[in-house]
């Protein structure tokens, strides 16, 4: 078998039409590359499966930096502080700071801003991150952990979790131990991987029992109170309605309490509420609402941690090259999960006659 060769520098800027130097320049985060180029070539970066070279001084170029990168998707509501409080709290004690950075979708602004800097390596909370993307930060020799993926992440990259399938099975069985039969879910867009994962535990949990979740009893949005109340509001003028309603996230549950008001529905006389999350405003409501506990501080944390390991001994992964791809990645990257937990309140009771 001929000896495959390492892809290089020169092979992308081929690949891509330009120079070696505008190269180097997109994965150093220069800002004097067109975008129309940067894309060009982060695309070319992830098709050849370039990364830069694995020598202990190029893959810790940041080691000795005293900043690490949090970039979160936004920073509006309670998850984004928690998730902040976590990194922030773990990186006091490593002793390094946090810069936070915002992902607005689709501009790669972010990850410009990224590449440019010295730092240790980046915590990427809930950040839909292309193949592109990702491709351009391993080339780069950037550290990262997703916090919390929005879709199932290369085996080469870090990530941190919940435990999402078990949450929505809990949900799902402490209904079922309220006598409810009559289900409907919440759920945020179909292509977000923890949304789906609570899904399929609870609908899990409501199969076994004997029961059924039919397709058309799960109503996705897009995570917000305006929408999940309208979408909710569908859902509980079905006849028969649900008696008991699984939303994703507690954002999404207090969009089902505004349904529910505007319906003229009782909670939990008429209609059970499970959200997810316990989110400060879950204690709030009246009745409070009871929801399965995500640590997301605790995730952070757990988090920046995991990053302070792989930079301070950055695992050695190649891509295998364009003409063997059958050769599997040499070291897959750590994941972890934190359990979650029901917190019953007064939002669920006993299922009616």
């Amino acid at each position: 078998m001929q000896k495959s060769r390492r892809t290089t520098l020169a092979d992308v800027a081929a690949a891509a039409g330009t120079t070696v130097p505008t190269v180097s320049k997109v994965l150093s985060g220069r800002s004097d590359v067109s975008a129309e180029t940067r894309t060009r070539v982060m695309g070319i970066v992830a098709e050849l499966g370039y990364r830069g070279r694995s020598g202990r001084d190029a893959a810790t170029r940041g080691a000795q930096s005293p900043f690490v990168d949090l970039v979160l998707s936004g920073v509006e509501g309670t998850w984004a502080n928690r998730a902040l409080s976590g990194v922030e709290h773990a990186a006091e004690e490593a002793g390094v700071d946090v810069v936070v950075s915002v992902a607005r979708p689709p501009d790669d602004a972010w990850l410009t801003r990224l590449l440019a800097r010295r730092l240790r390596g980046a915590v990427l909370a809930l950040v839909d991150t292309t193949a592109e993307q990702l491709a351009t930060l391993a080339a780069a020799r950037v550290p990262i952990v997703l916090l919390d993926p929005v879709s199932q992440p290369p085996s080469t990259v870090a990530s941190v979790g919940a435990a999402n399938w078990a949450g929505g099975r809990a949900a799902a069985e402490h209904l079922l131990s309220l006598g409810h039969r009559r289900f409907a879910v919440l759920a945020g867009r179909r292509t977000h991987l923890y949304s789906q994962a609570r899904i399929d535990g609870f609908r899990s949990a409501v199969t076994q029992a004997g029961h059924e979740l039919p397709d058309e009893r799960i109503a996705h949005t897009d995570w917000q109170r305006a929408s999940s109340a309208e979408q909710a509001a569908q859902l509980l003028r079905d006849t028969p309605g649900p008696t008991a309603v699984f939303a994703c996230s507690d954002t999404m549950a207090l969009g089902v309490y505004d349904a529910a008001a505007a319906l003229g529905l009782r909670i939990p006389e008429d209609v059970s509420v499970v959200g997810f999350d316990d989110s400060p405003e879950a204690q709030w409501v009246t009745p409070a609402l009871t929801t399965v506990h995500q640590p997301i501080a605790e995730m952070g944390s757990a988090a920046l941690r995991m990053l302070l390991r792989i930079s301070a001994d950055p695992p050695r992964v190649d891509l295998p090259p364009a003409d063997l791809p059958h050769v599997r990645p040499s070291r897959v990257a750590p994941r972890e999960e934190l359990a979650t937990r029901l917190v019953v309140r007064g939002s669920t009771a006993a299922a009616g006659v």
